[in-house]
């Protein structure tokens, strides 16, 4: 029998640990409550503040040994590689274990959230040598999530504003020169696929939040050429939790062509409410193509922003936000293939067999079912969109390892995220580590003024990452002499 535990399967214990739950709510609320920290959340100027949200100062002996790790070759590890965004830089390698979990409140859960400035004069992206950022485009509407369609055109889902927008340009070229809005009128769009697989797709599939739609597609168009059509009208819609929520749904197709995976993220941090609804969420849907045939693939994913099929080993991947509340380490986002049939652990459980506190006792029969993760991140990193590089430009070894937009932190005293990260591939398999790509958007006050979301690759090969922070695309392009 399949693994998946759906609530509709599980309804009836509800009231069994109905006590619990709610006196564990209610003892978490008032100790977390009792030491939380609060940021102003406002835009300001940069400089304003001489230390960062957490008073911490500038980079120091931590940051700079991080540095000099990744410059030998070497990988953090242990209590090194939770570290924070003062150990963040181009090249730097971590691996987490689960013997590296911590023990829950082992810090006091604190709101943190950015403290988002302009860009300073002297600030920009950082990359490892070799490679070259520059400002695509800018004055966006908070960029989300961004698939380049098979022509090369790039699809923006501007989801705040309902709207998807596509941007062209010529190989090579630094802007694009044309961006037109492809359609409006949407309810938070996020996911963006092009059906059916190949060179000519007839469909562009958009994930509303409550609902999947395709316009009939032909490359080239930079205007919807028909009305939306509604596939699945039924998606468990909205959500909205500190941070950003968990409204939004994407959207990938198996290399077959057969079936249509969504990801629905949770409507809750971790059940606290035993009434909350919350069938069909916290898991990937599978539907054919045409919205026919629906099943749970998998369950106990909190809020698998960003889903994505390999496309030699034909696996599908997901890039998950994790809970919040258990203090400044727990529990760990993760990016990892996802097993047909598989539990990951939401609510109860978190990387693998360790059991939420806010659910002492409950479903012990689902313990040794929870599957762990391939690739741990540091906690709270809030990762979003992962693509697959499938370009050439890049150097030979980047060729299929993953990509991924890591948002950064509110619910961590040290923030943590703000970067695009890299996941290398061996055959198609992780190697359980994961390599800072791109960082430099906290200052050294420790102010944001940029946060990566989504990532893609650009027909001639380089990688397109949106900033909602910013409002900008940024262009990665390889630039050195090893091209193989």
């Amino acid at each position: 029998m399949r693994a998946v535990y759906s609530f509709k399967l599980i309804r009836t214990a509800r009231g069994l640990c109905l006590s619990v739950i709610v006196l564990s709510s209610i003892a978490l609320f008032f100790g977390c409550a009792a030491n939380r920290v609060r940021s102003e959340n406002s835009v300001k100027s940069d400089g304003a503040n001489a230390s960062n949200s957490a008073g911490l100062p500038e980079r120091g002996d931590t940051a700079a040994a991080a540095v000099a790790t990744a410059a030998a070759g070497g990988v953090l590890t242990g209590k090194a590689a939770l570290g924070d965004w003062r150990t963040d830089a181009p090249g730097v390698r971590r691996r987490i274990t689960i013997a590296d979990l911590a023990k829950p409140f082992d810090t006091p859960s604190v709101d943190n959230g950015p403290d988002r400035v302009a860009r300073p004069a002297n600030a920009w992206p950082k990359v490892p040598a070799g490679f070259k950022v520059e400002e695509f485009v800018t004055g966006l509407n908070a960029p989300r999530l961004i698939r380049a369609a098979p022509n090369g055109d790039v699809f923006i889902a501007e989801s705040y504003a309902g709207r998807i927008r596509v941007l062209r340009a010529k190989d090579g070229a630094g802007k694009p020169d044309t961006n037109e809005v492809f359609a409006d009128g949407l309810n938070k769009p996020f996911g963006i696929a092009f059906y059916p697989l190949g060179q000519n797709p007839q469909f562009v599939y958009i994930a509303n939040t409550d609902a999947v739609v395709r316009f009939p597609y032909r490359n080239g168009d930079l205007k919807a050429r028909g009305q939306a059509e509604t596939i699945v009208p039924d998606l468990p819609g909205g959500g909205l939790l500190r941070g950003g929520g968990h409204w939004t749904r994407d959207i990938a197709f198996s290399n077959d062509g057969k079936k249509m995976f969504v990801s629905v993220g949770s409507h809750s941090n971790v059940y606290e409410n035993p009434n909350e609804n919350e069938e069909r969420r916290a898991d990937i849907l599978e539907y054919n193509p045409d919205g026919t045939n629906f099943r749970i693939y998998a369950a106990g994913i909190r809020n698998a922003v960003g889903i994505a099929v390999h496309p030699q080993t034909n696996d599908l991947w997901a890039s998950v936000n994790e809970r919040d509340g258990l203090g400044d380490d727990l529990v760990p986002d993760y990016i990892t293939r996802v097993r047909d049939g598989g539990f990951y652990g939401w609510p109860w459980f978190y990387i693998g067999a360790n059991q939420d506190p806010r659910h002492k006792g409950s479903h012990a029969e689902l313990r040794d079912k929870v599957i762990v993760p391939d690739v741990l991140l540091q906690s709270h990193s809030a990762s979003l969109e992962m693509t697959f590089y499938t370009g050439k430009q890049f150097p030979n070894e980047y060729r299929n390892d993953a990509f991924a937009s890591e948002h950064g932190s509110w619910n961590r005293s040290r923030r943590t995220g703000y970067k695009l990260i890299r996941v290398p591939l061996r055959n198609g398999k992780p190697v359980g580590e994961y390599e800072d790509f791109m960082t430099g958007f906290v200052t050294t006050e420790g102010n944001v003024w940029g946060r990566p979301v989504g990532v893609t690759t650009a027909k001639d090969g380089a990688l397109l990452v949106s900033d909602d922070g910013s409002n900008t695309i940024w262009r990665i392009s390889y630039q050195g002499e090893q091209r193989r």
